[in-house]
């Protein structure tokens, strides 16, 4: 018993699987679809058929069957008045004997056998008592009140009836009434009751085998459907194979060409399509390769004049107060181009790295409140002199994660640069946060804002939402990109959001340990914050239970990096504008 019962869970189990894998089938298989849809067609179409033939098989059986029936029983009774009206019949023995007789001999026609009643019509009175007579007295009953009463009005009547079988169950049958003139007793109405069970396994039969003939159809066609689609869905499905193995980078794959059929043309049109892609994009390559060695081998090459030209313009800079006004300023403006070019110089080596894969990630253990308040000081002078304040906020635990400090503390020194020189004088929020999975930053403003366009484009190489402000002030229109690749290197995320009016927000999100796939982000992108007062120039939200774990605002936190990434500038020249 207790086999049984899991055998029967595990067969409903199952069942209820293939349930739930039906509408994804549905969904993703059009080979399946079809053969539903031509199935389902096909057996509504055979079962109208099968209705339609079913009904006229059987009316024309029992209208053939009900034609025979009523010649045999009008012959019948033809006979039967023939027999009384020739009868010397003078005694009420001699009639009752006649009527048995009559009643018995009736039982064989033509048709095969058949049960015969003959019953005194109603209202009938004589002074010869004459018994109904039956040739099977239990199938009497059969015979109604309504077919009598029929009868009695003239002409020949029949009615179908269910006749009772020894075994159980009823056969069906017709039962046909005329009247008759008895000498003495006057009329009776004699019934023929004929079985029409022959007639109804005939029908049986035919419908079995028309079902029979439906079901070897339907499987007929239900074979044909999936031999036409597969012919037709197979090479669709090789396409989108092929079609996915491209776009993850095997170039050199192909459909198979057989055959001069459409599928044949198909599959040489999509194989030429797929040479030219792959010409074009060997070619692509070669120009973009040729493109980054021409920027890599350009940076290299600048820095040696670069070299000199600095050390002159600081020659040159250093006695600019023995200059005459014109000359002094010159001197002033060639200084800070000389750091806008080495920056851009070094974004440019940089970014040639990320192109040529040569990024490498220095990751170590870090309290990421630590390398965001090494970027807040960075910041902070520029925020003075902009007439903006800087509100961090800081989480009371630890943020430790696996992170390359001065990466992502380059990408911190970008947005800060970047939303104070955008927030005109208003406040710029920081805020640090972190879960099991991630650690995330927020840089917000309340400046001028980006439209949904412009944040689209914000990360875009040299792209400037205001170039009439980025050629006064900003840095090299590479500080974003490269943060985003940055982020992309370790493994996260950097996203913006902005509104005309309400200001920016950027979103650094990393993960805690390398590896970690990244599904959500501690902090929310879009703010829903009104701006905050203005009560001070520096407020900074410390956690108040750990003083070890605190940052040291007072720790100095330079590097020198002119082989790696761009120089820290001077504190009145910002990094990035958007």
């Amino acid at each position: 018993m207790v086999r049984v019962n899991s055998a029967w869970r595990l067969v409903r189990a199952r069942t209820r699987r293939r349930l739930r894998e039906w509408p994804r089938l549905w969904r993703s298989s059009l080979q399946v679809r079809v053969i539903a849809s031509t199935l389902a067609i096909g057996l509504v179409a055979l079962g109208v058929v099968g209705l339609y033939v079913g009904e006229r098989m059987r009316d024309g059986l029992f209208d053939a069957r009900i034609d025979q029936v009523l010649q045999e029983s009008a012959r019948s009774t033809r006979q039967a008045q023939d027999t009384f009206d020739s009868s010397d019949a003078t005694t009420a023995t001699e009639v009752q004997q006649l009527v048995k007789d009559v009643a018995y001999s009736q039982r064989t026609g033509g048709l095969g056998e058949r049960e015969v009643f003959l019953i005194r019509a109603p209202g009938q009175k004589s002074a010869v008592s004459i018994s109904a007579r039956a040739s099977d007295e239990a199938l009497l009953p059969l015979v109604s009140k309504e077919l009598r009463d029929a009868t009695a009005d003239g002409g020949q009547h029949w009615q179908s009836v269910a006749i009772p079988l020894d075994g159980g169950g009823v056969a069906p049958g017709v039962l046909v009434g005329q009247d008759v003139e008895v000498h003495l007793v006057g009329t009776f109405q004699l019934f023929f009751l004929y079985s029409l069970q022959a007639e109804q396994d005939r029908l049986d039969f035919l419908q079995r085998t028309l079902a029979l003939a439906g079901v070897a159809l339907v499987i007929l066609l239900g074979s044909m459907t999936w031999l036409v689609t597969r012919q037709t869905v197979y090479p669709v499905r090789r396409a989108a194979e092929v079609a996915e193995r491209l776009a993850d980078g095997h170039l050199a794959e192909r459909m198979p060409e057989r055959g001069e059929d459409e599928m044949a043309t198909l599959a040489r049109s999509f194989n030429e399509m797929a040479a030219s892609l792959q010409d074009q994009i060997r070619r692509m390559e070669e120009l973009s390769a040729v493109q980054r060695r021409f920027v890599s081998d350009v940076s290299h090459e600048l820095r040696t004049p670069l070299t000199t030209i600095r050390m002159a313009g600081e020659v040159i800079h250093a006695s600019r107060a023995d200059f005459d006004p014109a000359v002094k300023r010159s001197a002033e403006l060639l200084q800070t181009q000389l750091d806008r070019f080495e920056d851009l110089l070094a974004d440019l080596l940089e970014i040639s790295r990320f192109d040529a894969g040569a990024a490498v990630l220095d990751a170590e253990g870090r309290d990421l409140r630590d390398v965001v308040m090494s970027a807040v000081d960075h910041s902070a002078p520029l925020a003075e002199r902009r007439g903006s304040w800087l509100s961090v906020r800081l989480p009371d635990t630890r943020c430790v994660a696996d992170v390359d400090p001065r990466r992502v503390e380059r990408v911190l020194r970008n947005l800060l640069v970047n939303a104070v020189e955008h927030a005109d004088g208003s406040a710029v929020e920081v805020t640090v946060a972190a879960d099991d999975q991630a650690v995330a930053v927020t840089v917000r403003d309340y400046g001028v804002g980006m439209t949904p366009d412009e944040v689209s484009h914000v990360f875009d190489r040299f792209w400037r939402a205001d170039p009439a402000r980025a050629r006064t002030t900003g840095g090299t229109g590479l500080g974003l990109a490269i943060s985003l690749e940055d982020a992309h290197l370790h493994g996260g995320w950097l996203e913006a959001w902005g509104r005309p009016g309400r200001g920016a927000s950027f979103r650094l999100t990393l993960p805690r340990r390398a590896g970690i796939r990244l599904t959500g982000s501690p902090l929310p992108l879009v703010p829903d914050d009104p701006p905050p007062p203005d009560p001070v120039r520096l407020s900074v939200t410390r956690p108040h239970t750990d003083p070890a774990a605190l940052p040291d605002l007072e720790s100095g936190h330079e590097r020198d990096d002119n082989d790696d990434a761009p120089a820290d500038v001077p504190t009145d020249q910002p990094q990035e504008v958007r």
